[in-house]
């Protein structure tokens, strides 16, 4: 199965992030999180957004971002923003890639998309509409990624539970 990462970057809502770690895993997808967080880990709130899920993702947690960029040397980061010329749908997402988010009051730091800016994506969207959800934004680009891959070792089909 191709892996892929979702990097939060200083997160502040826990059911965003719980919500997102539930994604990882139906998706085979590593989660890492880079602090400061505005949350304790063990709110009920990223639980219940995980559901009982949360046990099985695969979790890394950073100091900041320096710390993530030390610990992963020469990864190939993906930068979401409303910021970005290129659309998320005309990348190319390699095995093992990293898609960030930032922080939902702010988003990436432009200091750190200026030094990225090929490698910046965004999400389509209407008008003056400033974001998506969090959540959402990780799932559209995650899925894009997994699509392209075509859904490698993923289940494709589903059943009905009974007889109508």
């Amino acid at each position: 199965m191709k892996k892929f990462n979702i990097v939060l970057l200083e997160p502040e809502i826990p059911s965003n992030t719980g919500n997102i770690g539930r994604t990882c895993v139906a998706c085979g997808a590593a989660l890492h999180l880079i602090e400061p967080i505005g949350f304790h880990l063990s709110e009920k709130a990223v639980k219940r957004s995980g559901m009982d899920y949360w046990n099985e993702l695969e979790l890394y947690r950073y100091l900041n971002y320096e710390d993530f960029l030390d610990k992963n040397p020469g990864a190939k980061i993906y930068y979401a923003t409303t910021k970005a010329k290129k659309v998320y749908s005309d990348v190319s997402y390699e095995e093992n890639c990293f898609i960030m988010f930032g922080k939902e009051s702010a988003g990436i730091p432009e200091k750190i998309l200026a030094q990225n800016m090929d490698t910046c994506i965004r999400i389509p969207m209407l008008g003056e509409t400033r974001s998506l959800n969090l959540g959402n934004s990780a799932a559209i680009i995650l899925y894009e990624a997994l699509r392209q891959h075509d859904f490698e070792d993923m289940k494709l089909t589903g059943a009905l539970r009974g007889e109508y």
